[in-house]
């Protein structure tokens, strides 16, 4: 095969068709309507920091691999803090933005981060990784990172071009084929499983419903409702939204049975939201947002609602995203997620080498005792 490899800058100059027919899992942040909302609403531009510079791998004029490849003036929305690093090269009189970054922005969840999905693509992805190293060093980028590939890929990566792995710990919850959540509660210990109980009680006692909702549920009064709750976690913490309103309303009916919402109804009026993405065997949870002090409705909406939703629908998995050991006694085990990194400064790429063989060290060591903390019956854990 003679490939045929170009960079693009967006995804609309990509065929939308040939695109998605590479996602054979169905993953939803890399469906073309996906990437296209992001671009199409702004939340991904130059303005933003955020640069499409996607490359792709073309045989006799039709789309067979592409890697969604950003160009980024800082690392917001990546939530693989490298901001050591930028200070490192600052402290040098050097340059560290703007750098390379293959991504679904704004998105930490783990996943496929090239087309085709296959397994089997592996050599396809080298091609791409080939092209995306050589414009760093053709352009002169400081680095070029992998976030959140699943393990399988970043350990072929890490092999195939010597990309330096990195480790974080996150929670994620499996589905051991429950038939309903009390059987999943009957893996809990016996303090553990009253004190969720005690939590879902309180919001059922608030007078509060819960509802679901799909994107093929969603109207445009509907998000008028909705956007402001998941906006205003991003207010109190200081910062505006990644994402805007209109980057949902655009998504709602491509992905009108991938994304979902757990919805809490004061009567008519949403006072809660959690939302989320899926796909054939795993739940991603994404944001969440509340208007008034409901007791323990972040827990119902965000983690009991979703599990029941996953042994409902039978969904193996669910990820919930970064942070978070307020996870852990609901159910969530720890897991490590994964980081590949090329840094082009020498003497910076073997000191950030031997800071992540210390930093993957003590991962190791806090996962294995956030396990020894699980609320789950040892059998089960």
């Amino acid at each position: 095969m003679s490939l045929d490899i170009q960079f693009h800058r967006g995804i609309d100059d990509i065929d939308a068709d040939q695109w998605n027919a590479l996602n054979s899992c169905g993953y939803p942040f890399l469906r073309h309507e996906f990437l296209q909302a992001l671009e199409r609403s702004g939340c991904v531009a130059i303005q933003t920091g955020w640069t499409p510079r996607h490359v792709a791998a073309y045989d006799k004029g039709r789309l067979c691999a592409a890697l969604p490849l950003y160009e980024k003036t800082h690392s917001m929305g990546e939530f693989v803090f490298d901001f050591s690093w930028a200070d490192a090269y600052d402290r040098l009189g050097l340059e560290y933005y703007p750098k390379l970054v293959n991504a679904i922005p704004f998105t930490p969840v783990t996943g496929p981060r090239a087309l085709p999905t296959a397994p089997e693509a592996t050599v396809l992805h080298q091609e791409l990784l080939k092209a995306a190293l050589a414009l760093m060093a053709r352009e002169g980028f400081s680095s070029f990172h992998c976030l959140f590939p699943d393990e399988a890929l970043a350990q072929h990566w890490a092999l195939a071009t010597g990309m330096k792995p990195r480790v974080a710990c996150q929670f994620r919850w499996h589905n051991q084929g429950f038939t309903d959540f009390e059987a999943h509660l009957s893996t809990f210990s016996a303090d553990k499983r009253k004190k969720i109980r005690r939590e879902r009680r309180r919001v059922d006692e608030s007078g509060l419903r819960v509802a679901v909702w799909t994107g093929q549920d969603m109207t445009p009064a509907r998000w008028d409702a909705i956007y402001p709750l998941l906006a205003d976690t991003f207010y109190r913490h200081g910062h505006q939204p990644y994402l805007s309103q209109a980057f949902f309303e655009t998504i709602s009916a491509p992905l009108a049975h991938q994304l979902v919402l757990f919805v809490a109804l004061d009567g008519s009026e949403p006072v809660g939201a959690a939302l989320a993405f899926r796909d054939a065997t795993t739940l991603y949870g994404r944001y969440w947002g509340a208007r008034g002090p409901w007791d323990s409705l972040h827990f119902e909406l965000c983690y009991h609602q979703s599990i029941e939703y996953c042994i409902q629908h039978g969904l193996v998995a669910y990820d919930p995203g970064t942070q978070g050991e307020h996870k852990l006694p609901r159910g969530f085990l720890p897991h490590l997620s994964h980081s590949l990194h090329t840094i082009a400064h020498p003497e910076l790429s073997r000191a950030i080498g031997d800071f992540l063989v210390q930093e993957a060290r003590w991962v190791a060591r806090y996962a294995a005792d956030m396990a020894a903390h699980s609320p789950l019956k040892s059998a089960a854990a």
